[in-house]
């Protein structure tokens, strides 16, 4: 009997089907059992070929030879991992193979590594596909005994290798013509263009806003603050002075009658389970994380701690499936600050609903939730248990009972003004005593903050108190954090007026997919189109000229949405791969057409006066990721220089950030509030905080404990009093 092959996509993931597999034998860059035999890719082995590969012109960049549309397109194994491909392809070509198990990850991308890896290699023999959502010992094992005919996930390829073809007639054509043209580091993309059009308009926006004085007006009455609106509108805000002050003297000192106490029942349902993109957001607005490194942790999580199910997805619902696996899953998390949340839901009878198990709302894959194995907290590390923390109790919210409250709402007449507020009396904590003591984004806006009201019937007079004109101004909009530029890219639709169209995009994923987002983001950064002020994205002048001389068409959110759409449809073979290829050579045509007709200009408003050592170029000054780097304008040159690096240092002085500057012996810190201090100085600083802190955390433990009469004892107290 033969053997079976199984192609992981990561050496770490292999190693763990190997383990289940009893595949314990070291091979060249596999391991071997009696049945099977485990290899891995190192994320993509292959990738399509660079133009160079379609003629010797294409070597050089020149308009001329533009649009570049190959009849076919080429694969070509990767350099840096071409070991581990000739690895791979020859266990392919053992004579003792008899079959190839797809075990690459669940998904898109993971099926087009798998399916380039045997186009490269020849393989033309019997493939069966692992399909699993979490990568424990048990998933791997149950994914074994219900292996997928690999036909079943031939759409699913077509429509990946669709969006790399996509992907490179576009990016590299449009690359390509603008950098000739305007001759600078330029660079374009399906989704990576209309993203970053969507933060350069938000910052035009915030340019031509002009901030309006408001006024706004309240009162105490019987112990709690009443606001005025209008009787009319029902607005809060006044933006005629002359109008507020006339309000402010005609009810001042005047006796208000409660005209209105209406309580209601209400109930707030819990929050839906993780999607990668919503963890995102989270992750960003907590603790400041950026989308790619949240989705790093989550990789580890799932291939290493395997304590969470399959991260890139888009689908917040589980399947019916999934429901009896529920309580083993309570049941590994029963630990720590969870167990009494894990442990009361344990011992009620689960209770799930269409907001947690939908079918026809699962995708390729189901929610974010935790895996059946068990935790030992201890094993994360600091990032990963805030990762793991959002997850948790994110699941036990979803599964616990609604939050339910009684809210009043009273209404005071004033001399024919009228005032509100609003009071709330908690009947059951439900779902929100998971996150006890947190600050969460669920809670009112500051206009609508819930206060405790005292007993006040209807028809009781009441005296306005301290009637107070409070003066505020119209903000412009905020600038884009990852949080919100995540959002943005999955609900574009706003952003278009037509109704259809706006429909269209709500009904697919938006710009990119949850898997690709971060990385788009990402490259944003890396290519000086936009820079971070604190967790502020700002578009750099760059950026903002970039959004001028690209094409209209790609910086439409319409479009890339739609071709998305045609992805989902090919994947589920509803539409065809060849037909929407065929369109895409022609747009890349019309954008090369529309580049080399433009009349624009691109300046370099950067410029240094420091010359490239390669190329003699005039460096350009910009801000990196991690802190000022000098770059080189010319793309074939590529000379990039460190000149600071952000550190996580503080001043001593203002607290700040302070930036690391020089090489070798002339390294040292700088703070903007003008604080200077060498590297060995700062060193030195730091250890002697360290001691001491630790002598008087010693000292403090010495202190609750009985006294001792020694030579150590008198001698740390005269060092403590020195202290």
């Amino acid at each position: 009997m033969g053997k079976i092959l199984v192609l992981a996509e990561k050496p770490s993931v292999g190693r763990d089907i190997a383990r289940v597999l009893n595949c314990s034998r070291n091979g060249n860059g596999c391991l071997m059992g009696d049945k099977y035999i485990v290899t891995w890719a190192l994320g993509h082995l292959v990738t399509l070929a660079e133009p160079e590969a379609y003629g010797e012109k294409y070597k050089t960049w020149n308009l001329a030879d533009l649009p570049m549309l190959p009849d076919k397109m080429q694969l070509v194994v990767i350099r840096e991992t071409a070991k581990q491909f000739n690895a791979v392809k020859s266990l392919m070509m053992r004579d003792d193979v008899d079959e190839l198990v797809i075990a690459t990850d669940s998904g898109r991308e993971g099926e087009l590594v798998a399916r380039w890896i045997m186009i490269k290699a020849g393989w033309r023999k019997p493939v069966k596909r692992l399909w699993i959502s979490s990568q424990t010992d048990r998933a791997i094992m149950e994914g074994f005994k219900n292996l997928k005919p690999a036909q079943e996930y031939d759409n699913l390829f077509r429509s990946a290798q669709c969006r790399a073809e996509a992907d490179w007639l576009v990016g590299l054509n449009v690359t390509r013509a603008l950098t000739c043209k305007y001759n600078a580091q330029l660079s374009a993309g399906r989704v990576q263009t209309p993203t970053l059009a969507m933060i350069v308009e938000r910052e035009n926006e915030i340019r031509r806003f002009v901030p309006k004085d408001y006024w706004t007006i309240q009162a105490k009455v019987k112990g709690f603050t009443v606001h005025w609106k209008d009787k009319r509108s029902e607005q809060t805000r006044i933006f005629d002075k002359a109008y507020a002050d006339s309000i402010i003297t005609k009810v001042s000192g005047q006796a208000g009658t409660v005209v209105g106490v209406k309580r209601d029942a209400k109930t707030e349902l819990p929050p839906l389970a993780y999607d990668l993109t919503e963890l995102q957001r989270d992750a960003n607005r907590r603790f400041g994380y950026s989308a790619k490194k949240t989705l790093s942790i989550m990789q580890r999580l799932y291939e290493t701690h395997k304590l969470v199910t399959y991260p890139r997805t888009d689908s917040r619902y589980i399947s019916d499936d999934i429901v009896p696996t529920l309580p083993e899953r309570l049941k590994s998390i029963a630990v720590g600050p969870y167990a009494e949340a894990a442990r009361s839901l344990l011992r009620s009878k689960i209770k799930v609903t269409r907001r947690l198990v939908d079918n026809s709302k699962v995708t390729d894959h189901h929610a974010i939730i935790p895996t059946e194995q068990y935790v030992n907290l201890a094993s994360l590390n600091p990032e990963e248990r805030n990762i793991y923390d959002l997850i948790i109790k994110r699941f036990l919210a979803v599964l616990s009972q609604p939050f339910e409250y009684e809210q009043t709402t009273v209404l005071i007449d004033a001399a024919g003004e009228y005032f509100y507020a609003k009071g709330k009396i908690v009947k059951s904590k439900g779902w929100k005593a998971v996150y006890d003591g947190e600050e969460m984004e669920y809670e009112e806006d500051d206009d609508e903050r819930e206060q405790s009201l005292p007993e006040i019937r209807e028809g009781e007079t009441v005296k306005m108190a301290s009637v107070a004109l409070i003066n505020g101004k119209t903000k412009p909009p905020a600038r884009y954090t990852e949080a919100t530029l995540l959002s943005a890219m999955e609900h574009p639709g706003k952003f278009v007026e037509d109704r259809n169209l706006r429909e269209t995009l709500e009904s697919t994923s938006g710009l990119g997919t949850p898997a690709t987002r971060a990385d788009i983001i990402e490259k944003l950064f890396d290519s000086f189109y936009v820079e971070r002020r604190g967790r502020e994205i700002v578009p750099t002048s760059k950026g903002i000229q970039l959004i001028g001389l690209v094409p209209e068409d790609l910086r439409s959110p319409e479009l890339t949405a739609k071709w998305e759409q045609q992805l989902q449809l090919i994947s589920r073979g509803k539409a065809d791969a060849g037909k929407f290829i065929a369109e895409m050579k022609k747009f890349a045509s019309k954008l090369v057409a529309d580049v080399v007709a433009a009349n624009e200009t691109y300046r370099h408003d950067n410029l240094t006066k420091e010359k490239c050592p390669q190329c003699g170029k005039y460096l350009l000054d910009v801000n990196g990721r991690k802190g000022k780097m000098l770059v080189c304008p010319d793309r074939e040159c590529g000379y990039r220089k460190s000149i600071s690096i952000l550190s996580n240092a503080r001043c001593p002085e203002c607290h700040k950030k302070m930036e690391i500057r020089g090489e070798g012996e002339k390294k040292a810190f700088y703070c903007v509030c003008g604080f200077k201090e060498s590297m060995d100085a700062f060193k030195k600083r730091k250890s002697e905080q360290v001691n001491r802190k630790e002598i008087v955390k010693f000292l403090k433990q010495q202190d609750t404990k009985e006294s001792i009469n020694s030579a150590l004892a008198d001698a740390l107290a005269e060092l403590k009093r020195k202290l």
